[in-house]
């Protein structure tokens, strides 16, 4: 016996109906869910100076709460904890203007103007995650990537610049099902996006998301009281990551 057909789009209107119900809840937890309870503060921007041997290095990390370090003690985040890996052959300069809650517009209207015044030898560009739960477009986040890449040369044209993209966000425990797969699709075009602008460009890609985020999925004690950061752990993770990554770009030609 065939349903009617308006009995069947009924049924169809209401699963969706039921499927965006339960999305919308999931949204609502995860922006109404654990707080970060540790008073967080952005690092100011004062230069700070790590090693004692070696040729001088102006070192700057730009970006959004991964590069701020938010979730862990500053001292075990991935700007101090990079700059002293650094510093075990230069004397590393190095100065963080990453703001926590940052997209990548953010990284150009309130951070670009005093990293590129300092004219880099190094840049970290830590910042993604924001730009993929904002839904940033395609094109315009490849837009803005582009802008800040451009600065960075025209202020030191043999700058060697670190790019993150986003972490795993579908590893996030924060995010409940089908939030969570939605999280790691939308890590994955951001990440795409970045690729590309990478390769262009000739950057260096330090492959947070592909090379973390099983190990993060597996391991909630990874992150912090919020449930979206990494701890000073979560962070100890990436960094094998970051300083392969620094190291590769410090060796490889200029453009």
């Amino acid at each position: 016996m065939k349903l009617p057909f308006r009995r069947i789009i009924k049924y169809f209107l209401t699963i969706v109906a039921a499927v965006v119900g339960v999305f919308a809840v999931e949204v609502l937890a995860a922006i109404y869910g654990k707080s970060d309870t540790s008073n967080f503060v952005n690092p100011d921007h004062r230069l700070r100076v790590f090693g004692q041997t070696g040729a001088r290095l102006i070192y700057v990390v730009i970006g959004d709460s991964t590069g701020a370090g938010r979730g862990a003690p500053y001292l075990d985040g991935i700007a101090v904890k990079t700059a002293e890996h650094l510093a075990k052959d230069s004397v590393v300069a190095m100065t963080n203007f990453s703001i926590s809650g940052a997209v990548a517009a953010d990284v150009i209207k309130e951070e670009l103007k005093d990293a590129a015044a300092l004219r880099p030898d190094l840049v970290l560009l830590s910042v993604g995650a924001n730009d993929a739960t904002h839904f940033t477009p395609s094109s315009k986040l490849s837009s803005e990537l582009n802008t800040i890449v451009t600065a960075l040369i025209q202020a030191n044209p043999d700058v060697k610049i670190v790019v993150t993209g986003s972490p795993q966000l579908g590893s996030v425990p924060r995010f409940a099902q089908p939030l969570r797969w939605f999280a790691g699709s939308q890590t994955a075009r951001v990440n795409r996006v970045f690729a590309k602008v990478v390769q262009a460009r000739k950057l260096t890609w330090a492959h947070i998301a592909d090379e973390t985020g099983s190990i993060f999925a597996k391991d909630h004690t990874l992150f912090a009281a919020d449930d979206f950061h990494p701890n000073a752990k979560g962070y100890a993770v990436w960094m094998p990551i970051l300083n392969k990554a620094l190291d590769q770009a410090l060796t490889s030609d200029p453009r």
